[in-house]
């Protein structure tokens, strides 16, 4: 039997029908899931979708968006938000997995929804420790602050904040099949701060964290310059990189990255996993989006769903 995994197809406007279409051709994927869609009919449709390829939840159809230009609009914002929920609810009660296109950020705030994205919506509805990670073959990362501006970072980095992160993360490692995960800290700062020289965040934060971790037999290591450590980190020598913010993170892997990217939720009450992109609004509808970060994302979850009970 193979497992269920529950795909929501994201903003209809944007290039997150078309992939999920793409990807459930795919061989493997074929093999190794039965995909359940919830979603815009008429925007699968329009990217090729047929039966044969899954089960569509069908969603309402939105005539609003039958000729209406890719770009953030509320009617996007909310048909993608309600493909969503219902997605959420489905994985919850069944414990299969769920993957999720890629929304608008700007859509869901034209729509009112009160939700700057997946990760907060997920962390209320499915598990308030929800980790945003990533993983590329034996590259791993994971964020101890998220979608914030830069200016604010330093703020939000407090002892409390990267020690927990650090323990999600060391749990979802360990889910993954690692055994004593070794993970190492990126310094905030140029050179770790250079004892104090262009920061102190390294000396107040990280490092006693560092030790906190050491003390509760976590195999963590660091504070170390984020260019050393993603060096070290690529050539095997740790388990996963906690970075401080979202391009620390994002920027070099996928630099390295030779295999496509999954964006991992860990923490929920079910696996969660989606694309590494956006909704590409400048190449929707142009058959030019690339499927293999969407491959990944729902062979990634697939691995890790649920079969159905006969």
């Amino acid at each position: 039997m193979k497992p269920l995994v529950f795909i929501s197809t994201g903003d209809p406007l944007g290039v997150g029908p078309e992939v999920t279409v793409k990807a459930l051709k795919n061989p493997l994927v074929q093999q190794a899931c039965h995909p359940v869609l919830l979603g815009e009919p008429c925007s699968l449709a329009r990217a090729g979708f047929t039966d044969r390829l899954g089960r569509l939840i069908n969603m309402e159809a939105c005539e609003c968006l039958q000729d209406a230009q890719p770009g953030p609009t509320p009617a996007g914002g909310l048909i993608s938000f309600k493909a969503l929920e219902l997605a959420c609810q489905m994985a919850g009660q069944t414990g299969c997995s769920l993957v999720t296109a890629p929304i608008s950020k700007q859509s869901w705030a034209m729509a009112g929804i009160p939700y700057t994205g997946h990760t907060e919506f997920l962390r209320e509805k499915a598990g308030k420790n929800g980790l945003m990670m990533f993983v590329s073959g034996r590259l791993r990362c994971a964020l101890a602050t998220e979608h914030f501006a830069i200016k604010d970072v330093a703020s939000l980095l407090t002892k409390h904040r990267v020690f927990h992160t650090a323990r999600e993360f060391i749990q979802a490692l360990e889910k993954l099949g690692i055994k004593n995960p070794q993970i190492a800290l990126c310094a905030l700062n140029p050179h770790a701060g250079d004892n104090g020289k262009f920061g102190s965040e390294e000396q107040t934060c990280l490092a006693p964290v560092v030790r906190m971790l050491n003390r509760k037999k976590v195999c963590a290591h660091g504070p170390f310059p984020a260019d050393s450590l993603w060096l070290a980190h690529a050539r095997g020598r740790y388990d996963g990189v906690l970075c401080m913010y979202h391009d620390q993170a994002l920027l070099p892997l996928k630099i390295a990255a030779k295999e496509p990217i999954v964006h991992v939720t860990a923490g929920l009450k079910f696996t969660r996993t989606s694309p590494t992109h956006g909704t590409a609004f400048d190449i929707a509808g142009k058959n030019r989006a690339d499927e293999s970060s969407m491959i990944s994302a729902i062979l990634f979850a697939a691995e890790r769903s649920k079969r159905p009970q006969i």
